[in-house]
């Protein structure tokens, strides 16, 4: 039995990666799939259809026979339907990228959110955007134009050449060979354009950087006189860029004309084969005109797919590449599940301190930041961490909300384990209060309830009156349902409005993380006051000597360093 336990979660954890989340859409989109089948098998064998017909059209005029009207009328509307088919086909591919990009970029953030505090602090945030936005970008293309389209093509080619070797080996046998060298040219090809392309966006990127640069050290550069050499160095930026746009330039140029002379000299010499009066020449290359009419469409056909076939390569390799990285990515630890999730309200004993600390020790990476730290803070208790910048203040801030887990003793609120409290519990037990205040998309409303609907509305407007802020929203246009924006508030009033977020859910703790550090002292003044009011009958432990120090204890933190 618990084998199989385990062989369902090595199933699960393979199901939550690319593989197993494009598999996952193409099972809920059935129809969608079911119907992109349709449109690529349809669109190939619907595009064999029109050079026969016409072939046929144009023996039938050779030899002096009366033309049907309907194999005038089939010829077009095999026409047209090809068109709508190869349509239908690129249209339903973009669809169905989009339902995977949309997947895919689901299935990150739902990982994003499952990471423990200590991992995200190791994802560079240029590396973790790229992810949500190239590498799915890449996976869509997987689909819009790559491995469908690339199957697409193939099967094209490959009933093109079947009809080709019924209707003439000679010339069958000679595209097998012409093929192969075909496809290496145009990879040659496109290797090197999309080098030269790569290269000139690196050298466009450098001269867009290095306009603002100049801009931003202007001052300096005038007063050391070093205007010649920013020149210079912008000139030679857009010289490579010069270069490698040469370079793609000569790629395309050389590249369309080769492969039109080369169409013409097959269909030359295939022609003047089938005139031959050979008898051992005709055996392989002979013909018909409406023969040679399908022919002739035919070898025009077949070039496209395989210049086709080049791109949807290098956009298979890409794909795979951002695949790598996205796996990679869900392939991360996610925060551990302990084996019970507590409740602060059911579960708190009214002897034991609020906070807690006993024998504390964590650190970063080799780094030891907390060396068995131990304090205690007991209910109604306003207490401040006292210590110099790195002693670990901010870290049993951390530590208490939960973000990190203690890697020796224990972290206690209210007897409880931190890391241990259930997501519903943590925002009536414990109120954050930062530096800076975060806005969320949204109303007034929504930045002091944080979309929390078990907040009311009087709940609401009872935190913004003890912070003083109620009669400043309430004179807005729309008073708490106005949409909020940077300017609608002063530095100060935006720091009262994120007290009124921490008390909104009437917490038994408050936790103050240097609120007035960036304030001026007239609004420091006001903050303080207001926090005052919100205080009252709560415990505080705040990291601030100016906000609690004087009506409060001091917990002094020795730095390790």
């Amino acid at each position: 039995m618990k084998l199989n336990t385990n062989e369902n979660k090595n199933e699960n954890k393979k199901s939550g990666y690319v593989g197993g989340i494009i598999l996952h859409t193409a099972a809920g989109y059935g129809f969608l799939s079911a119907g992109i089948v349709i449109a690529v098998v349809g669109a190939v064998v619907l595009a064999l259809l029109p050079p026969l017909i016409l072939g046929d059209i144009v023996d039938m005029l050779t030899t002096g026979k009366n033309l049907p009207l309907h194999m005038v009328i089939l010829y077009f509307a095999m026409l047209a339907l090809t068109g709508i088919m190869e349509s239908a086909r690129e249209r339903l591919l973009t669809v169905f990228g989009q339902k995977i990009t949309h997947a895919v970029r689901s299935r990150l953030m739902e990982k994003l959110i499952k990471l423990p505090a200590d991992e995200l602090n190791h994802q560079e945030p240029g590396n973790l955007v790229s992810r949500f936005v190239g590498d799915v970008d890449t996976v869509e293309n997987l689909f819009t134009s790559g491995i469908i389209s690339m199957f697409a093509d193939a099967c094209k080619i490959i009933s093109i050449l079947v009809v080709i070797w019924v209707k003439n080996m000679g010339l069958a046998m000679v595209l097998l060979l012409l093929l192969p060298v075909l496809f290496l040219f145009t990879r040659y090809v496109q290797k090197n354009m999309l080098a030269s392309q790569l290269e000139n966006r690196k050298a466009v990127g450098r001269a867009s950087g290095h306009v603002p640069e100049t801009l931003h050290n202007i001052r300096t550069i005038h007063c050391l006189m070093k205007e010649r050499y920013m020149e210079e160095k912008y000139d030679g930026y857009i010289g490579q860029s010069y270069r490698a746009m040469e370079k793609t330039n000569f790629y395309d140029a050389i590249y369309s004309p080769v492969i039109l002379i080369l169409n013409a000299v097959v269909v030359a010499v295939v022609m003047l084969l089938s005139a031959s009066g050979n008898t051992s020449v005709l055996t392989f290359f002979g013909m018909s005109a409406g023969t040679a009419v399908a022919v002739i469409n035919y070898i025009s056909e077949i070039f496209s797919p395989v210049e086709s076939l080049g791109m949807e390569i290098q956009t298979i390799q890409s794909a795979l590449a951002g695949i790598k990285r996205i796996n990679e990515f869900l392939a991360l630890p996610e925060k551990k599940e302990t084996e019970r999730a507590y409740s602060a309200g059911t579960d708190r004993k009214n002897n034991l301190p609020v906070v807690e600390l006993k024998d504390v020790t964590f650190g970063y990476d080799e780094h030891v930041v907390l060396d068995n730290v131990s304090f205690a803070v007991n209910k109604g208790e306003q207490a401040t961490l006292s210590g110099r910048t790195g002693a670990g203040k901010s870290t049993i801030f951390k530590l208490l909300l939960g973000l990190y887990e203690p890697q020796g003793g224990s972290v206690l609120i209210n007897g409880i384990p931190s890391v241990s409290i259930r997501n519903g519990e943590r925002r009536h037990l414990f109120g954050y209060v930062e530096q800076s205040f975060h806005m969320v998309p949204g109303t007034v409303k929504d930045q002091i309830t944080l979309f929390d609907e078990s907040i009311s509305d009087d709940e609401v407007r009872a935190a913004a009156a003890l912070t003083g802020l109620d009669e400043t929203i309430m004179k807005l246009e729309n008073g708490y349902d106005t949409m909020c924006t940077p300017e609608l508030f002063s530095q100060g009033q935006w720091q009262l409005l994120s007290i009124a977020r921490a008390a909104a859910a009437e917490p038994e703790l408050l936790l103050l993380d240097e609120i007035t550090a960036n304030l001026d002292a007239e609004t420091e003044k006001t903050v303080l006051q207001a926090l005052k009011r919100v205080s009252k009958d709560r415990t505080v432990l705040s990291i601030s000597h100016r906000t609690m120090a004087e009506t409060g204890r001091i917990i002094p933190i020795q730095s390790n360093k």
